[in-house]
């Protein structure tokens, strides 16, 4: 009796499947919320999409683009929004105690 390797295919199928899953997509929701005594305390929606980067921009989620936390580029164009906006406001404090020490 000869022991032969057996193959399986379980593995190239969950492949497929997550090749399917990230060339589509899939989207899963959910809510969920607790109460006592009919008045809600607490309502949490869930929403949650599987797909890849690609597919997610074709169907328009690019969020993570211009999240700061998630992106340096997204977060030096905060930076210098906010230097900006720094830079104008002591301007502006400027010409206010200016106007206040002239009378």
């Amino acid at each position: 009796m000869q022991n032969t390797p057996q193959t399986t295919t379980q593995s190239s199928n969950l492949v497929d499947v997550l090749e399917t899953v990230l060339d589509k997509g899939v989207v899963i929701a959910g809510d969920i919320r607790v109460g006592i005594a009919d008045v809600e305390l607490l309502s949490i929606k869930i929403r949650l999409i599987v797909a890849s980067v690609d597919k997610a921009k074709e169907i328009g989620m690019d969020w993570w683009e211009s999240d700061p936390y998630l992106n340096s580029k997204a977060a030096e164009q905060e930076q210098n929004q906010l230097k900006e906006e720094n830079k104008e406001l002591k301007d502006r404090l400027e010409k206010l105690e200016q106007k206040l020490l002239n009378g």
